[in-house]
């Protein structure tokens, strides 16, 4: 799944400590995420939408063009 996090992120001058500490994650669980190593839960995602003001589908994309 690709994802537009880091860039969110990167945009407000957050750590991944920072957005962590906002999504009540650990800072590992970001790091994977926006590597693409790991898929957000949906309660997850529905957290990052709602601090970055974003629906999940702005945030988050499937790879796979169904």
């Amino acid at each position: 799944m690709r994802n537009r996090l880091k860039v969110l992120r990167a945009e407000r001058d957050w750590t991944q400590a920072q957005l962590a500490e906002k999504l009540d994650v650990s800072r590992q669980t970001i790091n994977a995420i926006e590597k693409g190593k790991f898929d957000p839960s949906l309660p997850l995602a529905f957290r990052a939408a709602r601090l970055f003001g974003l629906t999940i589908e702005d945030i988050f994309q499937d790879q796979d063009p169904a």
